[in-house]
């Protein structure tokens, strides 16, 4: 009985997804959509959501994607074919693309990274209190491995990681073109942000040389006045300004856009990135960076 009304109200089923704005919906949704057209669908009380899942996966275009994050797994229903940025939008609310992914996106790299790094935001700010840093401290934390995320799936030829990030209100957040012939719009961060992002997480973000080669295709593209501004707002706790603004200064940056990282407090020295092998120190900018680098 169940499958005969489904079939009598398969027309109006299929035409009624199809003219969602949105493709892609989480669980919760699609139970919605069942609950608010059941009676007008004539549809039995005991056509669940996973008979009418299971109708709509058989019967239209409507397919699972599970993502078996290891913090919290995530399934998402997308409906007929939809680019993958703009399938992985869907997974969090406030998420956006960030990191390699962002450089990618930004025309910033040259490679075609396999891993997409999509931020999601905490709800609250974390406390960071730069007056509790000193030598010792930063010395021990960059001798050590980077710390990087284990939240991560396969799907597909490509790698998932959905990072925890820092409350920010998502800040240099903005909507771009998701790419993939898509027309959609996905969230991702700006120019500045990403390269601010790239320069405090090279881990994701292809590595200094990676990095190092961003902020030279950034040059047209970026304002720095901009990017001092938003370093200001993000309140870090390391001085990742040096870091900053060595890779302007080595990618050939106007000496103005220099002074402007010169002027946040230069107290420490500091490190391009972690667990770096031989260095040698630049002095201007108070920082240890690969050697030959």
């Amino acid at each position: 009985m169940n499958r005969s009304r489904l079939q009598i109200a398969k027309p109006d089923i299929l035409a009624f997804f199809a003219a969602q704005p949105r493709k892609v919906f989480k669980l919760r949704e699609v139970s919605a959509f069942l609950s608010a057209e059941r009676s007008g669908w004539r549809l039995a009380q005991s056509t669940t959501v996973d008979v009418f899942i299971k109708f709509l996966m058989k019967s239209g275009e409507l397919k699972t994607h599970p993502f078996e994050f290891p913090n919290r797994p995530e399934t998402l229903y997308v409906w007929g074919n939809v680019p993958l940025f703009e399938v992985l939008q869907h997974l969090k609310a406030k998420s956006y693309f960030s990191h390699y992914t962002a450089m990618r996106l930004h025309g910033l790299t040259e490679q075609v990274p396999k891993t997409v790094y999509i931020s999601h935001e905490r709800s609250e700010m974390s406390a960071t209190n730069a007056s509790d840093l000193d030598q010792a401290a930063i010395d021990e934390a960059f001798r050590r491995p980077a710390r990087v995320s284990n939240n991560a799936v396969d799907f597909g030829d490509q790698r998932i990681v959905l990072l925890n990030s820092a409350f920010t209100d998502l800040e240099g957040v903005i909507p771009h073109p998701a790419g993939q012939g898509s027309t959609q719009l996905v969230q991702v961060t700006n120019v500045e942000r990403t390269l601010i992002d790239a320069a405090v997480r090279p881990a994701y973000s292809g590595g200094v040389y990676e990095v190092a080669k961003a902020f030279e295709q950034a040059r047209e593209a970026v304002s720095v006045n901009a990017l001092g501004a938003m370093l200001k707002k993000l309140e870090f706790g390391y001085p990742y300004h040096q870091a900053i603004g060595f890779y302007l200064e080595r990618a050939g940056y106007r000496s103005s856009s220099l002074e402007l990282m010169r002027r946040f407090p230069m107290k420490f020295d500091f490190y391009l990135t972690h667990e770096m092998a031989e260095t040698r120190y630049d002095k201007a900018w108070r920082l240890h960076v690969p050697k030959g680098f």
